[in-house]
């Protein structure tokens, strides 16, 4: 990842590599985070903070 999320993030908007959708979800998921438009992979749970497959575009406060 080109940018560094911060610490203290709680939710951030990620980008679908596939399709540009941008989607808003919670960094700590307990599931697998999937793109509302095309359904590939935005986050994998990792027991902490996710994985993130698709681009980081910002943090929502």
């Amino acid at each position: 990842m080109a940018n560094k999320i911060p610490e203290n993030a709680r939710f951030v908007e990620v980008e679908c590599k596939d399709c540009s959708n941008k989607q808003i979800i919670f960094l700590k998921p307990a599931t697998k985070v999937n793109c509302l438009a095309c359904g590939s992979t935005l986050a994998i749970p990792t027991g902490g903070k996710a994985d993130i497959k698709g681009e980081f575009v910002g943090v929502v406060e």
